[in-house]
């Protein structure tokens, strides 16, 4: 089954970077059906590209001003973008650069066409785009990149997606030079996501040098596979931690490489679902304004720590993600312990129960199916959210005891 994806298309040139088979080519034939398309896994085509430069301005020559030219798989020859960057200057042609690495364009030297193109990402599925089919213990134990959520054995298919990652990505790419170092790395790395990064340990359980480390993660950034949330300072009067969280961009991917797919265990759940919101936050990001900076909290002096605070026109949202179906007060330790930020304009606490209420200091409490429908509807900002008169909303006094009582 083919998802209609949110994301628009931009009026403007623009790069499109996402892991593969998160469906860039897809959303490009169902957004662009009349672009002329030049793809790069045609080895046919890249080799003629790639022994005549020459030519692409060649083949470009009928493409009238304010038509689109999809290039697919760009990273593979960062040399067209020369002639990308002069067909839209001289000639206005718009450009659709998709990719599913940004190692080779930026090893290049690359610009990136300075700022004529705008730059774009394309995350696994959300629920807002899977509609009925979103199913929360699926989406937590297998992703949702659509080429393993549309298969029949998803399993299987995820399993040869790390395979197929190895091979394309990193040995096609001679992105590292000890590829036994880095195929130690991976599951350690993955035992990491959602928490913070400590270089030196990971190189002392890897077996290779801490710089060795530090590159292999900035290769898992460069292919998308995952990213660094650095940490918030709050200027509290606290000491702050400084190292940053590690974050996969799916949680199937994740536990692939740690070769774990079976059910879900529930040491394993709060994890992933707080990387699952975190990955969820950035795509919605792409699509409309949700924040423009984003970081976890955690002062040293104390174990609270807020997951995700978002930062947009210098206010803040402090977000918190618990796995548990039973609300208690212990979940609001974090939230409770930043609310001395300045700027703070609302505090929200995220679970899988069913109650949504708002506790006598302050404290939204969410359902996960809530925050779904905040994420969809621009509603997450005070400022957005719709009337408050959905049936159960403002809970009493008493229903938050007796919640806190279960």
């Amino acid at each position: 089954m083919v998802y209609r994806r949110l994301l628009p298309v931009p009026e403007r040139s623009f790069f499109l970077f996402g892991v593969r088979g998160v469906g860039k080519s897809t959303w490009v034939r169902m957004m662009l059906p009349d672009a002329t398309r030049f793809d790069l896994l045609d080895e046919a085509l890249f080799t003629d590209l790639m022994g005549n430069p020459a030519l692409f301005g060649n083949l470009l020559s009928g493409i009238k001003p304010g038509e689109w030219v999809v290039v697919d798989e760009v990273q593979r020859n960062p040399a067209l973008l020369n002639e990308v960057h002069r067909q839209i200057e001289e000639r206005g042609v718009r450009f659709a650069l998709l990719g599913s690495s940004a190692r080779k364009l930026k090893t290049a030297g690359t610009n990136l066409l300075a700022g004529r193109a705008t730059r774009k990402a394309m995350y696994p599925l959300t629920p807002a785009e899977l509609g009925d089919d979103f199913d929360l213990g699926d989406v937590l134990r297998f992703g949702t990149i659509p080429l393993v959520w549309a298969a029949e054995d998803r399993r299987e298919v995820l399993e040869s997606y790390t395979q197929l990652y190895l091979r394309e990505e990193i040995r096609a790419e001679a992105a590292v030079r000890n590829l036994p170092g880095f195929v130690r790395f991976l599951p350690v790395a993955a035992l990491m996501h959602a928490q913070t990064v400590n270089v030196s340990s990971l190189a002392r359980d890897t077996g290779v040098a801490r710089p060795t480390v530090a590159g292999y993660l900035e290769v898992l950034e460069d292919t998308l596979l995952a990213t660094r949330l650095e940490a918030f300072e709050a200027k509290l009067r606290v000491r702050e931690r400084k190292r940053p969280k590690l974050y996969w961009v799916d949680p199937g991917l994740v536990r692939a490489i740690k070769r774990q797919l079976g059910p879900v265990a529930a040491e394993e759940r709060g994890a992933l679902l707080e990387g699952w919101v975190y990955g969820l936050l950035r795509a919605h990001n792409e699509i409309q304004q949700v924040f423009d900076a984003i970081a976890y909290w955690s002062p040293v002096e104390s174990d609270a720590e807020v997951d995700f605070v978002l930062t947009r026109d210098n206010e803040h949202l402090a977000l918190e993600v618990k796995a548990a179906t039973n609300y208690n007060t212990s979940m609001l330790k974090g939230l409770r312990a930043i609310d001395g930020l300045p700027s703070l304009v609302r505090r929200i606490l995220i679970y899988t129960g069913p109650h949504e209420f708002q506790t006598e200091d302050g404290i939204h409490v969410w359902p996960l199916d809530r925050f779904h429908e905040a994420l969809a509807e621009e509603g997450l900002w005070p400022e957005q959210k719709r009337a408050m008169s959905r049936s159960g909303f403002e809970a009493t006094s008493q229903q938050v005891r007796d919640l806190d009582a279960q």
